[in-house]
């Protein structure tokens, strides 16, 4: 892995359990580094076991930015990510240090990037009328009202009502119309366009992958994964659907409403990171263009 130039932000990602913690901590200290964590589950504290976060004589090795920075039951959006690690990468410059980002959430990864975030805001009143009208009418009805405002609906997903309350939102908030709204989007700059960019990603083969996928699965287990949810719980997890979602976490919280028999615990779990895996190869492939591939095994 090459030094760059001190204001490059490098960037060390790959899928889920190919070493990176390891690599990012040598990088770090070799070029004199902090590192940025770029990992939509590390932010959350007292998620420990089910995100495999560093452990505290690693975090000790070299300073880390963007751990355990909100409690587990408040959801922290990809704004305010974004706007810590941009407070965070200022500090770091300042300091006179290098930045290594590492991770391997796309959503996150992509803010480094790219706008991914457009910033219409969205009025109670608004909120309200488009919940209102979810729950009476569903995706129809809303299809319906977002025709009336936006005829054109762009590159919309209008299959996935999600997608369809936020662009009813946005439309009806800002006045203008779906097609409108995407031209604008694109038009917007990123947080971080400014700096050069160094783009080192981590492969292993797909064996590899699966048999240290199962054994952080058993150390996870073996260390207190469900006792950790347990006091999860207690601190508000469930008010958090991306904590609560998190694969590991949501395993161990099926078992313990009775969903999901001990027996299955593991399997589901495993078999929840290996798809993860392949969303995030498939993520990499398209979204981002490499300057070194690191193959470990």
């Amino acid at each position: 892995m090459s030094a760059n130039d001190p204001h490059t932000l490098t960037i060390l990602t790959g899928p889920t359990a190919v070493g990176k913690t390891a690599l990012a901590l040598a990088w770090a200290r070799e070029h004199e580094a902090e590192i940025v964590s770029c990992d939509s589950t590390l932010v959350y504290r007292g998620l420990d076991i089910a995100t495999a976060k560093p452990t505290q004589e690693e975090l000790a090795q070299v300073p880390h930015h963007l751990i355990d920075v909100v409690p587990v039951a408040c959801q922290l959006s990809v704004v305010d990510y974004l706007e810590m690690a941009r407070a965070a990468v200022a500090g770091i410059h300042a300091r006179g240090k290098r930045v290594l980002v590492t991770g391997g959430s796309g959503f996150y990864l992509k803010g480094f990037f790219a706008a991914v975030a457009d910033d219409v805001p969205i009025s109670d009143e608004v909120r309200a009328e488009v919940r209102v009208l979810d729950a009476a009418e569903g995706l129809p009805g809303l299809l319906r009202r977002l025709r009336e405002v936006s005829p054109d609906t762009g590159s919309l997903d209008v299959q996935n009502p999600r997608r369809v309350v936020r662009a009813l939102e946005r439309c009806l908030a800002s006045g203008q119309t779906v097609a409108e709204l995407e031209r604008a989007f694109r038009e917007k700059a990123g947080v971080f366009d400014a700096f050069p960019k160094h783009i080192i990603l981590l492969q292993r083969t797909e064996e590899s992958l699966h048999a240290r996928i199962a054994a952080r699965t058993q150390q996870m287990l073996a260390d207190g994964l469900i006792e950790e949810t347990e006091r999860l719980l207690a601190e508000g997890l469930e008010n958090n659907p991306s904590a609560a979602g998190s694969i590991g976490t949501r395993e161990a919280l099926a078992f313990l409403r009775g969903e999901l028999p001990g027996s299955e615990l593991e399997p589901a779990i495993n078999q929840a990171t290996r798809r993860l895996v392949a969303k995030q190869r498939k993520w990499f492939r398209h979204q981002i263009a490499p300057d070194e591939v690191v193959e470990l095994g």
